[in-house]
């Protein structure tokens, strides 16, 4: 089962970016971010007609998350983060997919720090590791992948000193990544290329990606019925070089068949 994350930076606007890729590489369930569109002008014919069905959860300009899979039926068991009823931002949804809980996050960038956003950020983290430690006992392999926002160590990110006060790489972040990890998640990439420099995220100006000058920030997080399976995690940087794309790469893994578990939902 291949599963792969990717930040669109808006779904229409990418479109054509994303159905080629899509053809390429042949995920078979993806979570995306930043869709960047109200639920209603999700592209729903285009991504059925590449062979996808899809849930997602829309928002005007910003945000927005989506789940698709070509190998089964969508099992949407939850949208949105819990927590806060009064958070209408979308970037949380969660499905059950042939056995697999997969979840779908976009994380809240948080800058500029201190402030508002920052605060917000930390928030959502809090909210995230409540719920995460609902998952993680799970029988069921689980998958949290998306746009975590975080860098999490010097190894992650082409000048740490740069980026020492930005809120992706700011100490309370980081410490709330290394949290979720202690709860007992796998950072997929991370486990197979310990000690490897891998980046998923490049800046558009300056020739960030001609001289790989990124961040490591999609990630997936796997329990360890999922770990257990994980055989491959790559990130693929070709979609980065073609025109009118996204600042992101795709990131997959490849989990091995394993027995039919029933997943929450």
């Amino acid at each position: 089962m291949k599963i792969a994350t990717y930040n669109v930076n808006g779904i229409n606007g990418r479109l054509p970016v994303l159905l080629r890729w899509l053809d390429l590489a042949a995920p078979d369930i993806v979570c995306l971010q930043e869709l960047k569109a109200p639920q209603e002008r999700f592209p729903e014919k285009a991504i059925r007609d590449a062979g996808y069905d899809a849930v997602w959860h829309g928002q005007s300009r910003w945000n927005g998350v989506a789940i698709l899979s070509r190998i089964g039926e969508i099992h949407e068991t939850r949208r949105g983060l819990p927590g806060d009823t009064e958070d209408m931002q979308s970037r949380y949804i969660e499905a059950a997919i042939n056995g697999v809980l997969v979840a779908g996050l976009y994380l809240p960038n948080g800058n500029p720090r201190p402030g508002p956003k920052f605060d917000y950020k930390l928030r959502w983290f809090d909210r995230l590791q409540e719920h995460l430690r609902t998952l993680i006992g799970l029988d069921a392999p689980v998958v949290v992948a998306g746009d975590y926002n975080v860098i999490p160590t010097d190894l992650d990110v082409y000048a740490p000193d740069r980026w020492r006060d930005d809120a992706l790489f700011a100490p309370e972040v980081t410490t709330a990544y290394g949290q979720l990890l202690g709860q007992g998640w796998t950072d997929a990439l991370r486990h197979l290329h310990p000690d490897e420099t891998i980046y998923t995220f490049w800046k558009y100006w300056r020739g960030a990606f001609e001289r790989n000058a990124g961040l490591r920030i999609d990630h997936f997080l796997l329990n360890a019925p999922a770990a257990s399976r994980l055989r491959k995690a790559e990130v693929d940087t070709r979609p980065r070089g073609w025109e009118k794309t996204s600042d992101h790469a795709p990131v997959w893994i490849k989990l091995a068949k394993g027995p039919g578990r029933r997943s929450r939902g």
